[in-house]
C-alpha cells in the first residue's frame, strides 16, 4: 500500500500556524494530523474545535482529527463542521465504538478507532470491516517527543493479518516516535500511514525529512 505521511501539527509552531501548514504541504506530506487532548482521558490539554476551524481555510490537505477524549459522541458534529475530514477515537474512550462509528459516517467522513500500546488488537478485530483506518499508538497517548515503543509493531502486524483475512483494505496509522529509523519498522509490520511531529517539524529541510520515511 502507498505510504501516506500525516503532519502532527502538535510540534509545529503555534505562533506561526499557517506558515507550518503552507510548508507541511510543500514539503509533500499527504495530511494534516490534529490531535484533541481533553486533560482528563490523557493527563495533557491541546486545542480543539476553534482552532481547527481557524486554520481549515488556510490548508487544502485532508484534517486527521484524532480525539484523545473521554466522550468523542459529543464533539463529532462540532469537529465535522469545523472542517474534519476524518475522525479517530479510542477504543478505550466512553461509549459504544459501533454507535459512534455510525455517527462519523453520518456526516460524511472517514472513520477510525485508536488503541493504546497495551491494548490488545484482538479488540477492534470485530470493528475492521466497519472502520476506514485503525491507529496504533506507538507510545502512551497525551504528549508528543516521546520514544517509540518497539513491542507495538506485533500489534500492527496482527491487524494488518486480520485486515487482510477479511478482505479490508484497512489504513493502518500509527503515531509516536515514528522518524527515520522507526518509518521502515512500522512499514514492514503493515502500517502505511504515519504520523510525524518533532522529526519533520523541527527539520532543517522538511521535505527531505518526510522523502526519507517513504523510502
Amino acid at each position: 500500500m502507498e505510504t501516506k505521511i500525516s503532519a502532527s501539527i502538535l510540534s509545529a509552531d503555534f505562533g506561526n500556524l499557517e506558515r507550518e501548514l503552507r510548508r507541511a504541504e510543500e514539503s509533500g506530506c499527504d495530511m494534516i494530523h490534529f490531535d484533541v487532548m481533553d486533560g482528563h482521558f490523557v493527563p495533557n490539554l491541546s486545542y480543539g474545535v476553534p482552532v481547527l476551524k481557524s486554520i481549515r481555510k488556510y490548508c487544502r490537505l485532508p484534517f486527521d482529527v484524532h480525539l484523545m477524549i473521554t466522550d468523542p459522541m459529543k464533539f463529532i458534529d462540532a469537529f465535522a463542521d469545523a472542517g474534519a475530514d476524518n475522525i479517530t477515537f479510542h477504543l478505550e474512550a466512553d461509549g459504544d465504538p459501533e454507535k459512534i462509528i455510525e455517527k462519523i459516517r453520518s456526516r460524511g467522513l472517514t472513520a477510525g478507532i485508536s488503541v493504546k500500546p497495551k491494548t490488545p488488537a484482538e479488540l477492534v478485530f470485530p470493528l475492521i470491516k466497519k472502520l476506514d483506518m485503525v491507529l496504533v499508538m506507538t507510545v502512551e497517548p497525551g504528549f508528543g517527543g516521546q520514544g517509540f515503543i518497539p513491542e507495538t509493531l506485533e500489534k500492527i502486524s496482527a491487524l494488518r493479518k486480520e485486515a487482510e483475512r477479511q478482505g479490508c483494505a484497512l489504513d493502518i496509522e500509527v503515531d509516536g516516535g515514528i522518524g527515520y529509523n522507526t518509518s521502515p519498522k512500522v512499514r514492514a509490520a503493515g502500517a502505511n500511514v504515519l504520523v510525524s511531529g518533532s522529526y519533520i517539524f523541527k527539520a532543517e529541510d522538511m521535505a527531505s525529512a518526510v522523502a526519507s520515511m517513504r523510502r
